[in-house]
């Protein structure tokens, strides 16, 4: 079925790439361009409660670089972080690792290697915008994705995703594109969820109300908010997987994923 879809997007496309094709071009010329964020890779959140810190690797593209953020506490690792702390009423130690415009095939041949031994007990793999519009085939984007988490499955790391994020809603891009690669987007986020559950691997779809605040001034990264609300989000899904049943009337109540 993915192939299929793959297909069906490509006989769309390929009529309106004379179209396209110079609009990507001017806007890639023209866009504001951010700096990653500043600050430490690595942090902890949620110091004053007691017990051993909960690790949290982040690898992934310029969301885990904090693109649209002063410094990483208040882009995606910081802000995960320390909602999960509060959540889960410990410490969380988060280690970040990415870079901007990094695809995936990439990122198992440049990123892994700085973080392959990394201790952790929760990895978040953070991947899909470059791509979609880099145009990585089905093939190498599965593969890729599951190279970096067999690598931290194989230690004994609970893995998870973090769906494609929705192109759409970029304002950076003219209609047109938003229209293509968010349709392409979605293909490949529909193949990383498929991934996840062939493989038993956790995968939090990103499905915010997009809203213009949410969004950097390069109208293509998140803002400090959209990075907090993406972080909250997130945090919940991780504390209901994490957190243990609660019992009430002598039935275990599970926390829904």
């Amino acid at each position: 079925m993915s192939h299929l879809a793959t297909l069906c997007w490509w006989v769309a496309a390929l009529p309106l790439l004379p179209l396209a094709l110079p609009m990507a071009v001017h806007t890639r010329r023209t866009a504001l361009r951010l700096a990653p964020a500043a600050g430490p890779e690595r942090g902890v959140a949620g110091g004053g409660f007691d017990g051993e810190p909960l690790r949290l690797l982040l690898i992934g593209e310029s969301t885990v670089a904090g693109v649209g953020a002063s410094c990483l506490d208040y882009a995606l690792a910081g802000q995960l972080a320390s909602s999960l702390a509060a959540r889960l009423k410990r410490p969380v130690a988060w280690r970040a690792c990415g870079e901007n415009g990094i695809t995936a095939g990439e990122a198992l041949e440049r990123l892994l290697p700085q973080v392959a031994d990394e201790p952790a007990d929760w990895v978040l793999l953070v991947f899909g915008v470059n791509d979609t519009t880099h145009f990585s085939s089905s093939r190498r984007w599965r593969a890729s994705l599951a190279g970096l988490a067999r690598h931290f499955a194989g230690r004994g790391v609970r893995v998870a995703f973090s769906g494609v994020p929705p192109l759409e809603h970029f304002s950076a891009l003219p209609w047109l594109l938003r229209r293509l690669l968010g349709w392409r987007a979605r293909l490949l986020d529909r193949q990383l969820h498929e991934l996840a559950r062939k493989e038993g691997w956790d995968c939090h779809a990103t499905r915010l109300d997009m809203r213009p605040e949410f969004l950097a001034l390069d109208g293509y990264h998140p803002s400090t908010l959209g990075y907090r609300v993406w972080g909250e989000a997130l945090a919940e899904r991780f504390a209901a997987v994490a957190l243990p049943p609660r019992k009430a009337k002598g039935l275990a109540i599970g926390l829904g994923a």
